[in-house]
């Protein structure tokens, strides 16, 4: 459970009246209202990009599977939005370092997703005598899986994207594409101006049918942006993929597919209201961090309608010691603070000790922060050490990492997976700190912004 300790901030949403015992209904209900209308819809969660532009945190992980909001993974908002939504069937396309992400999805229990005749699915590339490759792109990862879509009893095939923070009803959006009888419907979004360049920009029509359609343009004909989400009918979908699979062109949905199709099949954006992020750069994913523990979050994980489940599961109490300070914080079960948190995010079974401070942070379960340490602006990745008196984040020096500058560049540090940061080590911005680093990897104390260290012999096991 996900708590938020600042004491004297609104509520979040008005509370269920009987407390606990109304939100534990969402679990219990019967899903026959959603289920019923969309047992012919087939999700599919593209899953394997190598999440290049968050760095280290991609390192050893697929980017679902990043840690996000204490507690969760990015892929579980995409999971939770299938079934609250009524969509039970469900396939998940893996690649890249996928064993992380197997290993939270499992059999899908957590998501009611353990199901005999539906369920969730596990589909990764492979290699046989007469085809099949390494998915080259979002198209090619579902043509290489059409024999699958061929077998399912299906009139929509949903494609999700499986790295984006958001809770959605897609049971809506499937039905707007059956009322309009298109052919594929496009998940749409306001995008900030300066962001545009990031994202499938489009125009729409009075009709919402969709007039054009430019990935990631230099200048931009509009502010909606392509979530990445695509109600597809089945047929339009394998007759598409069928004429420009297996081309050796590129398949990409929003770079080829869907500009392709606009003038021969109805092509229509479904507005989405509420909140979306896609977190695949360093700086998005610290900032959709930060959003939570704002005065009034505009992404509610408290909803219960709106429920976001996970595999994660810690019982242990969150202890605070009695110089503790925890201000504007999510502080999951399991972490035991002796020092000040403010406006950060602990994951499960973070240790902050006597005169630590962690501030503006996100830092991955069990973690320690040595005493007296101070960490600023920074996300640690799992099992790493903060030795005493170290300083992350010391500098107001700006400059972009030396090694990725265009991923660090924004003032965040980023410490790799079970790194060991010496006592009283001092670490400027936009540093990077390798994988498994240990003490004996620093050449001096002081790391200056823009500098990175990296593990100096090769570790022989991967987490």
């Amino acid at each position: 459970m996900v708590l938020t300790l600042e004491k004297g901030l609104p509520p979040i949403s008005s509370p269920p009246r009987d407390g606990w015992p109304e939100i534990q209904k969402v679990f219990s209900k019967p899903t026959s209202r959603l289920g019923d209308t969309m047992q012919s819809t087939l999700a599919m969660i593209l899953a394997g990009g190598s999440g290049d532009r968050l760095s280290l945190l991609c390192e050893e992980r697929a980017k679902p599977a990043v840690p996000f909001a204490g507690k969760y993974r990015i892929i579980d908002f995409a999971l939770s939005n299938c079934v609250n939504s009524g969509i039970f069937d469900v396939a998940l396309l893996t690649q890249y370092n996928p064993r992380s992400l197997v290993d939270h999805i499992g059999i899908g229990r957590p998501w009611g997703l353990d199901r005999t005749r539906s369920g969730v699915r596990l589909l990764q590339p492979y290699k046989s005598r007469s085809a099949s490759d390494w998915y080259r792109d979002t198209g090619d990862a579902v043509y290489q899986n059409l024999y699958f879509v061929d077998e399912q009893r299906a009139d929509e095939v949903l494609i999700l994207a499986g790295d984006h923070v958001y809770t959605m009803r897609y049971d809506l959006m499937v039905n707007f594409h059956r009322q309009r009888n298109a052919a594929v419907t496009v998940g749409v979004v306001e995008v900030a101006p300066e962001e545009t360049s990031r994202f499938g920009i489009l125009t729409l029509d009075h009709m919402n049918r969709i007039k054009d359609f430019e990935e990631k343009p230099k200048v931009a004909k509009s502010n909606l942006g392509s979530m990445g989400i695509y109600v597809f009918n089945k047929q339009v979908l394998m007759q598409v993929l069928e004429q420009v699979g297996g081309n050796g062109h590129g398949t990409d949905f929003g770079g080829h597919i869907i500009p392709s199709m606009l003038g021969k099949y109805n092509v229509y954006g479904y507005k989405m209201q509420g909140y979306w992020r896609d977190v695949g750069t360093i700086e998005a994913y610290w900032k959709t961090s930060m959003d939570l523990i704002t005065d009034l979050p505009p992404l509610n994980l408290y909803d219960p309608e709106l429920a976001v489940m996970t595999a994660e599961e810690s019982n242990a109490p969150v202890k605070t010691g009695p110089n503790s300070r925890i201000s504007r914080s999510l502080v999951c079960n399991g972490c035991i603070v002796n020092g000040e948190v403010r406006n950060s995010i602990l994951s499960p079974g973070v240790y902050v000790e006597e005169g630590a401070q962690v501030i503006d942070s996100v830092i991955f379960g069990d973690c320690v922060i040595g005493r007296g340490a101070v960490v600023q602006k920074t996300i640690v990745d799992e099992h790493s050490q903060i030795g005493a008196g170290a300083h992350v984040g010391c500098s107001d020096d700006l400059t972009p990492n030396q090694e990725e500058p265009q991923k660090l560049n924004c003032g965040i540090n980023v410490v790799g997976i079970g790194s060991r940061i010496p006592e009283g080590a001092k670490i400027g911005r936009n540093c990077k700190i390798g994988c498994w680093v240990e003490p004996g990897d620093f050449d001096s104390e002081f790391t200056p912004s823009g500098g990175s260290v990296k593990r100096r012999t090769p570790r022989r096991f991967h987490a």
